[in-house]
């Protein structure tokens, strides 16, 4: 599975963006998909993750009530809307794919796609 993130840039604290991740190379729609955050010199950390179907989505206690991910199985794309951004969300954002969703929250994936940048300021 190949993964194509987008959408990271630069926002003033309290401003939006919206991710969106491209797979390809297999079977989307049983794909448990999610995002992670990196910063130097810490470990990647898990943000969100949604089920194949929709169905299910979890969050890190650090995006709650402010980030919503979402996935359109039509075009193989998964987002991640974010929301009342805050300096401590600047990082290098991942997407990722996994057989199993509630895997994802224990940072564990079978693919992972290349980073896009984000960076808010005060």
């Amino acid at each position: 599975v190949q993964l194509q993130a987008s959408g990271g840039g630069l926002v003033q604290a309290g401003g939006s963006l919206r991710l969106s991740c491209v797979a390809s190379g297999r079977t989307f729609w049983n794909l448990g998909m999610g995002w992670f955050r990196q910063v130097p010199g810490k470990e990647r950390e898990f943000v969100a993750a949604i089920s194949g179907s929709g169905g299910n989505s979890y969050f890190a206690e650090s995006a709650k009530g402010r980030f919503t991910i979402s996935r359109d199985n039509a075009r193989n794309t998964v987002y991640l809307q974010m929301n009342s951004l805050k300096p401590e969300d600047t990082a290098v954002y991942y997407c990722a794919a996994g057989g199993a969703t509630k895997s994802l929250l224990r940072n564990e994936y079978d693919y992972l796609g290349q980073g896009t940048q984000v960076t808010v300021s005060s």
